[in-house]
């Protein structure tokens, strides 16, 4: 409650702030309530459980050169989750510091605010290109520096797209032996017969992976299926590096003209060395309809697979196959937007855990309902 409080006054005084600088401040914030159930394929019994995500914050236009932003969040410690799981006796349920970034992009030199240069923590969708899931959780808010030409922020402007980031995972002190990993993406957005498509590839490159020890930094210290020592231990560590190549894509059309068809793929391989199997990555999808406005209903279905050593486990989806690598599966999700600001979705995830030639696959069926307002 203290946190919420602090909360308040915290956008009274930036309110006022703003009115003294004319800062346009673009609150933003949205209202998650999920019910779930997870039903294992093991065990005799579902977990059904009441979820709440709450999400609010400024995102100043500051001048023609500078934006920044500053968002808190329900959740944990859980790096791909925001969600806050309802009981516990009614307790009150903390705000944390979910977005804080500075927002630079230069009007000088030819540049014409065309290229951005970010510092601080972000959210994915923002830091990096992102098409969907397979790499990235949409929880994930990453921390460090990006460098951005043609995006603005979740936008993708026509023509060339490319990215450069290098984002923190640890810090011990010692530089050289702090995992962390550099992003370089390049994307083409463009159009045919008045659809709009985008093509790009991207190299992720980890830094003081392979040997590392994940405690303090993987949630509750688990490889989520990565090879190495340990499990779920502070003794866990990571067998190997994880230099992943990206090739990603969507296609924009319409089915008979009027309602919106979009196509969507990802394929991932793990390319770094001593790597040779279980290294692969891929997901394909469709999304039909488009929930915009009132009375507007869109649906999504897309096939995922992902091999033990293809993607570091700990930042992927955080829901397919329990979190993690070495899964497969579908989901097929709908949405209708009852009112304006006001969404209900209803989402189905089948999968299995175990894609190994020699692992028998343990199957998960999760289903989630969630009703959705965004102010």
């Amino acid at each position: 409650m203290k946190n919420f409080f602090m909360l308040l006054v915290f956008f009274s005084v930036a309110g006022s702030v703003s009115d003294a600088l004319a800062v346009d401040w673009n609150w933003k914030g949205d209202v998650m309530y999920r019910y779930q159930i997870d039903n294992p394929e093991t065990k005799d019994n579902n977990r059904d459980s009441h979820r709440l995500r709450v999400r609010i914050g400024g995102f100043p236009a500051i001048s023609d050169v500078l934006s920044a932003g500053i968002e808190l969040s329900t959740g944990g410690s859980n790096p791909v989750s925001r969600m806050q799981v309802l009981g516990e006796g009614f307790t009150a349920k903390s705000f944390k510091l979910n977005q804080a970034y500075i927002d630079f992009h230069p009007m000088a030199y030819g540049l014409d605010g065309h290229v951005d240069i970010i510092f601080g923590k972000r959210a994915v969708n923002e830091s990096i290109i992102r098409v969907n899931d397979l790499l990235w959780d949409a929880d994930l808010t990453m921390e460090g520096i990006s460098l951005h030409y043609g995006k603005d922020g979740r936008k993708h402007p026509a023509g060339l797209s490319a990215v450069l980031g290098y984002y923190l995972i640890d810090e011990s002190g010692d530089i050289e032996n702090d995992p962390a990993f550099w992003v370089s993406q390049l994307a083409w957005n463009g159009k045919v017969d008045n659809n709009n498509f985008m093509i790009g590839a991207g190299f992720y490159n980890y830094l003081n992976i392979a040997g590392a020890n994940v405690s303090g930094w993987a949630y509750k210290d688990k490889l989520f299926n990565n090879s190495g020592t340990g499990s779920g231990t502070p003794a866990a560590t990571l067998k190997y590096d994880y230099d992943v190549l990206e090739i990603f894509m969507h296609f924009d059309a319409g089915l008979t003209g009027k309602v919106p068809l979009k196509v969507y793929g990802q394929c991932a391989i793990n390319v770094a060395e001593d790597v040779d199997e279980e290294n692969k990555a891929y997901l394909f999808g469709a999304k039909l309809g488009k929930a915009t406005k009132p009375g507007r209903w869109e649906i999504d279905a897309n096939y995922c697979y992902i091999e033990k050593d293809a993607l570091l486990g700990a930042f992927t989806d955080g829901t397919r196959f329990g979190g993690g690598t070495d899964g497969k599966g579908f989901e097929l999700g709908g949405k209708y937007l009852l009112v304006k600001n006001l969404m209900v979705s209803l989402k189905y995830y089948n999968h299995d855990q175990g894609v190994g030639s020699e692992e028998a696959g343990e199957g998960l069926d999760i289903w989630q309902a969630d009703l959705v307002v965004k102010f």
